[in-house]
């Protein structure tokens, strides 16, 4: 059975801001916080490294019952059971994931426009993700597309839709019309992961 899932914040992690052998704890840390899904997404370790990751990383979000996404790595989320995985548009194509994955894991997919969108949920997409909305230091992207397309497209799509890129507490009042954001560096490799989500998650449910 599928998952219900809440996408209002949503935590992306990244090793060069926060090495394997201290994501778990910080991951706690921003679950304690207020995150209420948390992605692996990783581009440059072996293999090994980031099975045993994200056996770690799923103990704690098993622990207090928080989904588990991974990025690109559809081998990764069959091997540890993780709740579904998280792609891009050059990624394996979303209808074959979904085939792959089955019925009863979450399926992200990454798009920037309506058109692309509305093609994702057609081949099986659970939610869209859509960014970059501000300027990141965290992912090479082509240009920010801004504040409204996010909007724009849940209007559009009769699916959840989280903004990603660059979010943090002094821009994220500036959203609207969504259903949650994603954030890297705004929570990982902080001092105090719970406090940075806490006022993440109170400044986004002020919109």
């Amino acid at each position: 059975m599928k998952l219900n899932i809440d996408y209002t914040l949503y935590l992306v992690t990244d090793s060069e801001l926060c090495p394997f052998n201290k994501l778990p704890l910080a991951v706690e840390h921003a679950i304690q916080g207020g995150v209420t899904l948390v992605q692996i997404r990783e581009k440059t370790s072996s293999t090994l490294e980031f099975y045993n990751t994200a056996l770690a990383v799923k103990k704690i979000t098993d622990k207090y019952n928080v989904p588990l996404i991974i990025n690109d790595r559809l081998d990764i989320v069959l091997a540890i059971d993780a709740a579904g995985l998280h792609i891009g548009q050059e990624d394996m194509p979303a209808s074959i994931a979904r085939k792959l994955l089955g019925e009863n894991k979450i399926l992200g997919v990454s798009a920037s426009t309506i058109e692309k969108a509305k093609t994702a949920k057609r081949d099986g997409a659970d939610y869209i993700g859509v960014g970059a909305v501000f300027p990141t230091n965290t992912k090479q992207v082509g240009g920010c597309i801004g504040v409204d397309r996010p909007a724009a497209i849940r209007r559009e799509i009769s699916l959840p839709v989280v903004a990603i890129g660059g979010i943090n507490k002094s821009n994220v009042g500036k959203l609207y019309g969504i259903d949650g954001i994603a954030v890297v560096s705004a929570i990982m490799g902080k001092v105090d992961e719970a406090k940075e989500s806490r006022e993440l998650l109170s400044l986004f449910k002020k919109i």
